[in-house]
């Protein structure tokens, strides 16, 4: 694995964020199936496709880790300083 990427997952009702080997788990929708997509990362924030439940078609979400990082009290200037990109992890 590129030492400058992240890997990006869902299991069961939590959307998982790993790098390094910090690994940050945080709710997700309750209809989360998985993640189809990566379509943008740009420090922090993550533009996905997300397959649900009720939807045979994925939709576009948005993550947002800095106040994810902020209330885990990680500095996220620092953390997110060295990821050059985001990755699903089951590709």
């Amino acid at each position: 694995m590129n030492t400058q990427q992240a890997l990006l997952s869902n299991e069961a009702n939590y959307t998982v964020f790993r790098f390094g080997d910090k690994t940050i788990r945080f709710r997700a929708p309750y209809s989360l199936e998985r993640y189809t997509g990566i379509q943008e990362w740009d420090h922090g924030y993550l533009v996905v496709l997300a397959k649900y439940r009720h939807d045979p078609n994925p939709e576009e979400e948005y993550i947002d880790l800095v106040p994810i990082l902020k209330n885990l009290y990680f500095d996220p200037d620092e953390f997110l300083a060295p990821i050059k990109g985001v990755k699903l992890a089951d590709d």
